[in-house]
């Protein structure tokens, strides 16, 4: 991410839509950055503008209120980290267990940047009142999405239970996401991918078979 701008930029009175798509890149780039380093709660509407360069009406008129700008950061946030993600552990190709190995490099490397400050869906469903179904939405979308991901990797791995192991890979994401953010220490994510790799072999065990399912297959035999 750029660093913040340190003073306000001049304001063009008549905006085309093109101007208008400037805005809105601005003004989500500036949320952004602002929500992520001192929180949704204390970043004010007088900051943002200032910040992305953009005059107050703007902002109304294209988001129509911050509580919708905050929905539209998370949405246009989510989707970049996914694609990320995804493509971090994808690229290089390998086995399923070799993707799911390079979950937790590939975080390191991420809270090892200077403007890492955590999660944003974490950090948004905290500081809000916890029955504010919308950004909950939100969160619980990507976070589907993410799960989906590896569980079909847990499957492809030869996992008994995928999803299992899915969840299970996801809080000790979560995990390692709050530590490195409390700890400023890119190495928690060392510690997650012991744990992680922990799982991989358990994991393929396969449950005792029913009594019911071992007898049917007798009598096919």
């Amino acid at each position: 991410m750029r660093k913040p701008v340190s003073k306000k930029r001049s304001v063009s009175p008549g905006l085309a839509v093109g101007d208008d798509e400037s805005a809105r890149g601005r003004l989500l780039g500036a949320a952004t950055r602002l929500f992520c380093k001192n929180g949704i709660n204390a970043t004010g509407i007088d900051a943002i503008i200032n910040e992305a360069g953009t005059a107050k009406t703007t902002l109304y008129r294209l988001f129509g209120s911050k509580t919708n700008l905050v929905h539209a950061v998370l949405e246009t946030e989510g989707k970049q980290w996914r694609e990320w993600f995804i493509g971090s552990i994808e690229t290089g190709g390998g086995s399923a267990q070799t993707k799911l190995a390079r979950i937790f490099p590939a975080l390191k490397d991420w809270f090892g940047q200077e403007r890492f400050y955590g999660c944003p869906f974490i950090n948004a469903v905290g500081e809000h009142d916890k029955d504010q179904k919308q950004l909950r939405a939100i969160a619980m979308r990507h976070k589907k999405v993410l799960l989906a991901h590896i569980e079909k990797l847990a499957g492809e791995m030869g996992a008994a239970e995928p999803e299992v192991l899915a969840h299970q890979l996801a809080l000790l994401i979560d995990g390692a996401i709050v530590a490195a953010m409390v700890s400023r220490n890119p190495g928690v994510a060392d510690t997650a991918a012991l744990a992680a790799g922990s799982l991989f072999g358990p994991s393929r065990l396969k449950k005792p078979k029913r009594a019911g399912e071992a007898l049917a297959q007798l009598v096919a035999v």
